[in-house]
């Protein structure tokens, strides 16, 4: 019997990536929803690869021009992605959830319960909802599988093990652009330069994050809320090749060490093979960077972005959709040239100590709208203060 296949976010880089495996093995999988906010000329090219059932447009204006273009189509087209409660009646076998920011959160919410195994790459949804999303998978035992190769890599690292023998996860990072860049040369970074990243072939955003070191803050928030340790066991070093992407010591001795190819198409194959044996055709083990690792400690007077860590609560709270949403809207206005690449991270920090704000370390979110409505107050907060 083939499996159920959902992508959210299907034209985007993961949903991609996610549609290309299952191109190249047709005959084990069924996909049964793809949805996109409106790329629909890469939607249409996949519905042309592969039998699709169900297809969800958010753009209105888009959604009646694919219409027109698949009228002659077995598709059912939606043009929202509440209508993900229409679709479904019971659970498919595996959803890819793809959809970046935090829009990708209530989407999220809903497959679960329609998913025996849902893998997400959205690390603001894991952020800003993880107490939510944590409870709608006890609530429908579905399975969880993070797919953020780091994430990934903990979580494949850690099978069979206690979280109890756990002494410390290191999350690597590439260092981005300007690793070797001497700080007094930060003022005179622009966006292009800043999206220029060595090893990762990534959008806009994320790459300004790589560049300041604010996805590593996010990286080791996510993961200290999937897995429950105290953030005090986590540690960020920098390592160029990236090459290596998870480290875990144990109190009994071991180190375990996860190494793969810069590539997510890795991630995301485990996770849709998750326990079955097959062939990623991923490239020979390189020797030469294995004896070239150069890890290093991230210097914190260059990159001040860590010391964010700092001020973070140790359970789930609406503290952490402050500083993702502070940290899109500084980083939208630097990309617009309205501020300075050093002002992203120094406005940031001066945001989140806002009296105003801080209060909201000892909130938990109730639900997505509660997110949303303070998401959407903390972008206007920003643009009050810096523009």
């Amino acid at each position: 019997m083939k499996k159920q296949i959902a992508i959210l976010g299907s034209t985007g880089s993961i949903g991609k990536n996610t549609f290309d495996i299952l191109l190249k093995d047709k005959e084990s999988f069924e996909i049964f929803l793809l949805t996109s906010n409106g790329n629909i000329n890469e939607m249409i090219k996949q519905t042309k690869k592969f039998k699709v059932k169900n297809i969800i447009i958010s753009n209105k204006q888009k959604y009646y021009y694919l219409k027109k273009k698949l009228v002659n189509k077995k598709i059912n087209i939606y043009n929202n992605l509440e209508s993900i409660n229409k679709i479904f009646t019971k659970k498919i076998d595996y959803c890819m959830c793809a959809i970046s920011g935090l829009e990708g959160l209530k989407s999220t919410l809903d497959m679960i319960k329609f998913s025996k195994t849902i893998a997400v790459a959205n690390k603001e949804s894991l952020i800003c909802g993880w107490n939510l999303i944590y409870k709608e998978l006890k609530k429908n035992k579905t399975k969880f599988i993070p797919v953020d190769s780091e994430h990934f890599s903990i979580w494949t690292l850690l099978k069979g093990s206690k979280l109890s023998n756990v002494e410390k996860i290191i999350i690597t990072a590439s260092g981005g652009p300007f690793l070797n860049t001497p700080i007094k040369k930060f003022n005179n970074i622009t966006p292009k330069t800043a999206m220029k990243h060595p090893n990762w072939n990534m959008g806009n955003k994320i790459s300004i994050d790589s560049a300041t070191l604010m996805n590593k803050v996010f990286e080791v928030i996510e993961a200290q809320r999937i897995f429950n340790l105290d953030l005090s066991k986590f540690e960020i070093l920098t390592h160029p090749k990236s090459y290596v992407h998870a480290i875990i010591k144990f109190y009994n001795g071991l180190t375990k060490i996860l190494i793969h190819d810069t590539d997510m198409r890795i991630p995301i194959m485990n996770s849709i093979y998750d326990g079955l044996n097959f062939n990623s055709h991923s490239n020979e083990l390189d020797i030469n960077i294995l004896n070239d690792l150069n890890f290093k400690k991230v210097d914190k007077k260059k990159f001040l972005s860590i010391k964010i860590l700092d001020n973070i609560p140790k359970s789930n709270s609406l503290f952490e959709t402050v500083i993702i949403s502070a940290n899109d809207e500084l980083v939208y206005l630097f990309l617009a040239r309205k501020i300075k690449f050093p002002d992203i991270v120094k406005k940031l920090i001066y945001i989140i100590k806002l009296k105003e704000f801080n209060k909201y370390k000892l909130i938990s979110p109730k639900n997505f709208n509660e997110i949303k409505t303070l998401n959407n107050y903390v972008r206007l907060k920003v643009q009050s203060l810096c523009i």
